[in-house]
């Protein structure tokens, strides 16, 4: 395919770039190591062979990525499931969704895609903060990611916002492809999602006509993700304490290489995916005059709602609501045995976490809040 070369900096791999980079992951000694991990059985030069003989991106996916997420799930889960009852999945959409975890959210989202004989996987926004070494930045080019450029003064930012939604109208409406990306930038600590509206003001930047007519371009699917266990909630307790007590703490990269492990082969009950309608007929009920400012405070709130209201809520949820409130408002959703569970789950993730001076009470609170929010959430958006 013929692609513009102002979108070499950020777009994933063409076919005919891969046996290039296949070579590199190859010899990357890092990678061999990943690889020794995760197909533990197989002899390295097996999976070169397999990779070598993938002449797509696609290909890629299913050969070496599906089978991983299936034995991942299979062994750190209870169940994957997703309901696309609303969208006909022969489309091509702009999938926005909550951000749960670094890497699965999308990961996820594709093997799902192949399970319902979707024709495609979506190509996935990544910031290149992620990107830890050159093998990282090889790998999810190959696996159909684009980069989100974050680290760019103001006026870099505003060009790159641009050339980033040029890019995604590109991939809906020449690649004819899905996208994939997070409503916010990072993942929400507390679990209260929330549509940033730069993204929505991003996505605006490319296409043509007014910004109504640019984002029915993306045909946009709030996307909800349901886990019923974060393996990363004692890391992100940890993380709102280090941010109360120590002036201007930030995560590095090994901190972000934590998480993306972490999050992968932690614990997480039962997933579940839900696609909401896509939101082009919505679109077209709004005000045509309704000023700029108000439209995308507007979309952000949509997009909000319908992820909010199709959550699937666990007894956790429930049972972390009642805890933080101290009451028993929710009680019918979840036994007692349920509830001691989940005592039980928080005491041992608190245990992992080691600070100088922890806060017991600071720590368990974070932790019950980023389980009751969606509950929260969920119960408002469907008054």
């Amino acid at each position: 395919m013929n692609i513009p070369s102002q979108f070499d900096p950020i777009r994933p791999f063409e076919p005919e770039e891969l046996p290039e980079a296949y070579e590199r992951l190859i010899a990357d000694p890092q990678f061999r190591t990943v690889i020794g991990h995760i197909f533990s059985n197989v002899p390295f030069e097996d999976v070169a062979r397999k990779i070598r003989a993938c002449k797509t991106n696609i290909e890629f996916q299913h050969a070496l990525c599906y089978p991983f997420l299936k034995n991942l799930v299979a062994k750190a889960a209870k169940g994957c499931d997703m309901n696309a009852g609303a969208v006909d999945l022969n489309g091509r959409y702009t999938f926005v969704s909550n951000h749960r975890d670094i890497v699965l959210d999308s990961a996820l989202l594709d093997v799902m895609l192949f399970d319902t004989g979707c024709g495609t996987t979506t190509e996935i926004a990544i910031g290149d903060n992620l990107l830890a070494a050159p093998w990282i930045k090889d790998l999810v080019k190959v696996t159909k990611a684009f980069i989100v450029q974050r680290s760019a003064g103001i006026r870099e930012m505003l060009a790159n916002s641009r050339r980033l939604s040029e890019y995604m109208h590109f991939v809906i409406s020449t690649k004819h492809d899905n996208i994939w990306i997070a409503q916010r930038e990072g993942r929400a600590k507390d679990s209260d999602d929330r549509t940033q509206q730069s993204i929505i003001k991003m996505m605006a930047m490319g296409g043509e006509g007014s910004v109504t007519e640019r984002l029915l371009q993306l045909h946009i699917v709030p996307l909800a993700i349901s886990y019923e266990y974060d393996p990363c909630d004692w890391l992100k307790a940890r993380e709102f304490q280090l941010k109360r007590d120590v002036e201007g703490w930030k995560k590095t990269k090994a901190d972000d290489v934590l998480s993306m492990k972490t999050g992968i082969m932690g614990y997480k009950g039962h997933i579940h995916y839900h696609c909401a309608p896509c939101i082009d007929r919505w679109l077209l009920s709004l005000d045509p005059d309704m000023p700029k400012g108000e439209l995308f405070e507007t979309v952000a709130k949509h997009i909000d709602r319908e992820i909010h209201s199709n959550y699937r809520l666990y007894p956790c949820n429930y049972a972390a609501a009642d805890m933080l409130a101290g009451n028993d408002r929710f009680k019918a959703h979840y036994t007692v045995e349920e509830k001691a569970a989940f005592e039980r789950y928080l005491t041992g993730q608190m245990a992992k976490i080691e600070l100088d001076n922890k806060d017991e009470d600071f720590l368990r609170e974070r932790m019950l809040t980023m389980y009751a929010n969606p509950a929260i959430n969920h119960l408002e958006a469907l008054k």
